[in-house]
């Protein structure tokens, strides 16, 4: 009967994928037809315009080469006038971004879970050959936790603009972040730390009288989205859920109070504990569309937070605003958030990353108040079939009208192409070979959620 199951589970992975690569290919012409007259007018200007660096100009190592954050960086640092390389892991040496003009090296090194010493040499190797100045993780959680533990190599012969190790385990713990922030005097969701499912049955929701959510603390991609509210309407109910997850003193969760009230995204760049560049932007279904709104008490919030920890990197938030108007943050990201795309227009991003002192003094860069949200076309495609009424259409159309694709550029289509229509394709192909079946395709970062993912 397992046998059974196993083998129509797989059937049906396969004619999905079968299904997913048949649609791509109808679109593909579609996609040629956008960015054919921008190849062309780019290729005759080339002819006409030498690329020209910043006399002072920094050699910068991007990781995450598969993710639209990355193209997006890589843009702005290349318009500032500095020399960009990206890195990958070797399963994403088909990352479309890499077509970039924006692009001057793209590298790819071993898993660093796989092949840690040669996770390492390889990265210094691309350092010293490329003389880098710094090294800019925007990889996602995956290798976050292993960005931060080879700093000590890098250090010695670059700039890295990450946090360190203790830095970066505190701030990606869901419990222990919540617990500095409270110590900060911030507010914060009640929560609890839950490492066997008996804490959970145990809880005495009915004096404590408030509504709770479970999250993994290791990332867990698949549970991840799973807001099944605590308590159930029974305690069989309760019992069977609980213990359905894999909660361990090895795989920790945290029972967190579930806040009513708008949700928030955000992404500050700092440096010694001063806010360098920062976007919030309301948050979305699956996270792929951004458009900057202001808001003092979130600013507040984490000004605060990162100047009693005098941090220098990349952080990013979740945040929930209650009808009382009080912020509380749902979790914190040690890294690059995707809203970072709200800058797509901006000239002085790279400098809000540089270690110049003459940019302490100055207002934080955020989006221009007139730059255009972004959206991410394929999934935006796939959202109509999700449509069912005419003010839902409606509503689509604006938002297409009024924003701007977060990876196509007139002046750099190629990544438009190459990403939808080499890198999922390939990373589809691959996973129908073993046939390891896949949840959802991630256009923004360049992935498949695969059932059992490696990184």
């Amino acid at each position: 009967m397992l046998l059974i199951l196993l083998m129509s589970t797989r059937v049906y992975s396969a004619f999905k994928t079968l299904g997913t690569l048949t649609l791509l290919l109808l679109i593909a012409p579609f996609n040629l037809i956008k960015i054919l007259p921008a190849v062309l007018f780019n290729t005759l200007l080339k002819k006409n315009h030498k690329k020209e660096l910043n006399k002072d100009h920094k050699n910068i190592l991007l990781t995450g080469a598969k993710m639209t954050k990355c193209l997006q960086l890589a843009r702005l640092f290349d318009e500032a006038g500095h020399k960009v390389f990206m890195v990958e892991t070797n399963k994403y040496w088909l990352s479309g971004n890499r077509f970039s003009k924006a692009v001057t090296g793209f590298y790819t090194v071993p898993n660093p879970k796989k092949d840690w010493n040669g996770y390492c040499q390889k990265l210094l190797d691309i350092v010293k050959e490329e003389n880098i100045d710094i090294f800019i993780p925007v990889s996602g959680v995956a290798l976050n936790y292993y960005e931060s533990l080879v700093k000590p190599v890098l250090s010695e012969h670059c700039e890295v603009f990450h946090f360190d190790i203790e830095i970066n385990q505190m701030l990606d713990n869901k419990f222990t972040f919540i617990e500095k922030a409270k110590s900060f005097g911030l507010t914060v969701p009640k929560s609890f730390l839950m490492t066997k499912p008996e804490q959970i049955i145990n809880f005495d929701f009915a004096t404590d009288g408030s509504q709770y959510i479970l999250k993994s603390i290791p990332y867990d991609s698949v549970r991840r989205l799973n807001m099944t509210k605590l308590p159930m309407n029974s305690t069989q109910e309760l019992k069977q859920f609980v213990k359905s997850l894999p909660i361990t003193e090895e795989n920790p969760w945290i029972m967190q109070e579930f806040v009513k009230g708008k949700e928030y995204c955000t992404h500050s760049t700092v440096r010694q504990g001063k806010i360098r560049l920062h976007c919030c932007c309301e948050s979305s279904e699956f996270q792929v569309n951004y458009k900057h709104v202001d808001n003092p008490k979130i600013y507040k919030w984490i000004e605060k937070f990162v100047k009693e920890l005098n941090l220098t990197g990349q952080i990013s938030f979740d945040f929930i605003q209650t009808e009382d108007n009080r912020v509380y943050p749902i979790e914190c990201n040690p890294r690059s958030h995707s809203a970072i795309t709200t800058f797509h227009d901006h000239t002085k991003v790279a400098d809000a990353y540089l270690n110049d002192s003459k940019y302490d003094n100055e207002d934080p860069v955020i989006p221009l108040p007139n730059s255009k949200p972004t959206y991410c076309t394929y999934h935006e495609l796939w959202r109509l079939t999700e449509i069912r009424s005419w003010g839902q259409l409606k509503a689509w159309v604006r938002k297409i009208s009024e924003g701007t694709d977060s990876i196509f550029q007139f002046n750099d289509p190629l990544p438009f192409l190459m990403v939808h229509h080499w890198q999922i394709p390939l990373l589809l192909l691959d996973n129908l070979k073993k046939l390891k079946g896949w949840v959802m395709i991630d256009f923004n970062i360049g992935k498949l959620v695969e059932l059992d993912e490696e990184s």
